[in-house]
């Protein structure tokens, strides 16, 4: 069996984003979860860490890839990412998971297609019920 090369990644910055969700690593890791699962994707491992004073990552390993988010709950910010290989799941639907989860206020994407030749910036597929401005 050939495998594809082909890949979606695909980055968002978050702003206004609720302290409290930020700064809580298994609220994180349990929408982390939910949201690999909603894509379709197959959870390999779950890694969470809780900063001190705040913050927390959560890298999910995929499967297909990955999913991972940074806080910074003092700036209501988070930084979100996937990248999933293959066509069959979509990473565009994790990241709009996590919006919905977070509910920021400004959220800025990027979807980046990868490995079928150089690097490609492209549209967002699918866009949630907050708008994602792809910059």
């Amino acid at each position: 069996m050939e495998f594809s090369t082909f890949g979606r990644h695909v980055a968002m910055d978050a702003w206004g984003v609720n302290f409290d969700l930020l700064n809580d690593a298994e609220f994180l890791r349990e929408k982390m979860e939910q949201a690999a699962v909603a894509c379709g994707a197959t959870i390999l491992s779950v890694q969470s860490q809780q900063f001190d004073p705040q913050g927390a990552t959560v890298l999910v390993m995929l499967s297909e890839s990955h999913l991972s988010i940074h806080t910074y709950p003092e700036k209501g910010f988070a930084a979100l990412d996937c990248y999933t290989c293959g066509h069959t799941v979509d990473p565009m639907v994790a990241i709009e998971y996590m919006l919905e989860a977070l509910q920021p206020t400004q959220a800025v994407s990027k979807v980046l297609r990868r490995g079928d030749g150089p690097i490609e910036v492209v549209q967002p597929e699918h866009v949630g019920s907050k708008k994602l401005a792809a910059v």
